[in-house]
């Protein structure tokens, strides 16, 4: 039986981000290109062996696009290895739907998160494959909601296949709990985390992700949220966003999801990882096997709190984080956190060839 975590309030928890994509343009000063963030901390400074603490992001759902990976694929032998050993362990044809979709498959939540996971393994792979990639120390990991498993995966605790089993039970087990309780999401911008907790409190809704200032994510059942997001607009949210999602994640309408991958994470293996991953549910390191399958759990119908979880990392004096494919959703999360964090996205080609 899933019990819930001892703070777990009334308003709780989710991602999906291509409706808040328009609100994340970076100003014309605050553009950093990738070819001169990676020409600088990569192409130069390798010759002279110094090198750089990062973090490791991962997105979750939300950040997936057709044709997702496929230039990897390819170019990069060892991207192509990883999506061939994943198509021998999935039920769907992962090469096609990440590269030739249709989007309507791919923003399935079944499809679209071992989808995810394995672009950016393939995306890690190829950056781990260059020599001058030696030169970054890898001090923490962190993922957005589906993307802890792949910020677990690249830090060891999990195998690449358990990884790809996980998210494939994940994704089924969330689409299903969809179905039976039929959700929606929004983004709430402009607005304080009181504020939009009171209207959660009033309507039913819950608050899903604590994503960036200015930025929290509603989720629940289907009128809940509508009501919660009539509420907000006339509280003074500057805009509320319904969010093209299929389900009500992170959120109470996922408990049945949360069930069920409770039991199927007894037959996965779980090491410590060695690399320090930060989870969305407590904003802070978990190693022990028991305490971070909980947090994988539990963070599937409670409040992810990434921006606390970027803090705690940014706390330990950590200045460059690496974001990988797909999406540079992450990216612009950071800047709103931190405008002085320095983010490498590593997603379309022409970012991995900028370490050649």
């Amino acid at each position: 039986m899933v019990t819930p975590p001892p703070d777990r309030n009334d308003c709780e928890p989710h991602h999906a981000f291509d409706a808040i994509r328009k609100t994340d343009r970076p100003s014309t000063t605050a553009k950093h290109t990738v070819r001169e963030a990676i020409g600088s901390h990569l192409a130069s400074r390798s010759g002279g062996g110094v090198t750089r603490e990062v973090a490791y992001l991962f997105p979750g759902q939300g950040s997936q696009f057709t044709g997702m990976g496929k230039d990897l694929y390819d170019i990069y032998p060892v991207a192509r290895r990883i999506f061939d050993q994943a198509a021998r362990l999935v039920d769907f044809d992962i090469r096609s739907v990440c590269f030739e979709g249709p989007p309507a498959k791919l923003t399935q939540t079944r499809f679209s998160q071992p989808a995810i996971f394995v672009v950016s393994i393939a995306a890690l792979e190829v950056l781990k494959s260059h020599s001058k990639s030696k030169i970054l120390i890898p001090k923490f990991a962190a993922g957005l909601s589906l993307g802890e498993a792949t910020a677990l995966c690249a830090a060891g605790a999990i195998s690449f296949e358990d990884g790809v089993r996980f998210v494939l039970s994940r994704g089924r087990f969330m689409d299903e709990a969809a179905t039976e309780c039929p959700g929606l999401m929004a983004a709430v911008l402009g607005a304080d985390l009181p504020v939009v907790e009171e209207a959660c409190r009033i309507t039913g809704a819950e608050v899903g992700n604590l994503n960036a200032p200015g930025q929290i994510i509603i989720s629940g059942k289907k009128k809940n949220v509508e009501l919660a997001i009539e509420k907000l607009r006339g509280m003074g949210a500057s805009k509320v966003i319904p969010l093209d999602v299929s389900g009500g994640f992170h959120s109470s309408c996922m408990d049945s999801a949360c069930r069920r991958i409770e039991q199927a994470l007894k037959e996965v293996l779980i090491q410590q990882p060695k690399i320090p991953v930060v989870s969305n549910l407590t904003a802070d390191v978990e190693e022990s096997s028991e305490k971070i399958k909980q947090n994988l759990v539990w963070q599937m119908n409670h409040r992810t709190l990434w921006e606390d979880s970027m803090r705690y990392i940014i706390g330990k004096g950590i200045k460059t984080f690496i974001e990988f494919s797909p999406g540079k959703v992450l990216k612009g999360l950071l800047r709103k956190i931190d405008p002085t964090i320095e983010t490498i996205s590593l997603s379309a080609l022409e970012d991995f060839h900028a370490i050649d």
